[in-house]
């Protein structure tokens, strides 16, 4: 980033971005998410520091779990995963590999709905 940026101006640009976020680590474990009030996929706090895949439903699990091996083999930086359909309304689930000196040191998940007018 060019610049630097306030934590006030950190947060609200995270919570003001129209897509959902989560964090997790080299680890795999959940380290932060925006928009907890208003997430299409909710989640509870006590998921901070548990491993990702435990908020993935059963048939997805071995998907994501390649995705961040891929990651974090250098195989992959970013990756579309799936898209699903609750209440007919198209979701978008991404991930981006976070690399720092091109070390990998976590992911961020992506969901993003289409905005309704």
């Amino acid at each position: 980033m060019i610049g630097k940026l306030s934590e006030e101006l950190k947060d609200a640009i995270l919570e003001t971005m129209p897509l959902e976020i989560t964090v997790i680590d080299e680890n795999d474990k959940i380290v932060a998410w925006n928009k907890h009030e208003t997430r299409i996929f909710k989640r509870e706090k006590e998921l901070i520091g548990k491993n990702v895949l435990e908020c993935h439903p059963e048939h997805v699990r071995d998907k994501v779990s390649q995705l961040l091996k891929d990651m974090k083999e250098g195989k992959k930086d970013a990756h579309i995963a799936y898209s699903m359909g609750p209440d007919k309304q198209k979701v978008k689930v991404g991930y981006y590999a976070l690399r720092k000196d091109g070390k990998y040191i976590g992911a961020l998940e992506w969901n993003h709905t289409e905005e309704k007018e």
